[in-house]
């Protein structure tokens, strides 16, 4: 959008995608190294809120809802100040066992 700049939605769901990860990581109590992988496979619920413009400050929250057959769920959501601009639930498998 050259007169209107903003950060494309596929941008902010990656980085929440990367929190998800993180977060997976920490609650296993892994430290993530060339063997372990924990795969994105789904996303559910995304939503957009308002724009994120040059000079916002993205803030990215993850939080660990469930387990469920090897699936991981983790609410997302970004933040601009107290605004919230963006939430996701995303779907985290660990790498199964070989």
């Amino acid at each position: 959008f050259p007169a209107r700049p903003v950060m494309p939605g596929v941008i902010i769901i990656e980085a929440l995608a990367q929190a998800a990860g993180i977060l997976c990581f920490v609650t296993a109590g892994v430290i993530p190294d060339a063997e372990t992988r924990f795969y994105f496979v789904g996303i559910d619920k995304a939503r957009f809120r308002r724009p994120v413009v040059p000079g916002d400050q993205l803030v990215l929250t993850a939080q660990f809802e469930r387990a469920l057959k090897g699936i991981w769920k983790v609410s997302t959501a970004a933040f601009v100040g107290d605004q919230e601009v963006a939430h996701a639930e995303m779907m985290v498998a660990p790498e199964a066992s070989r």
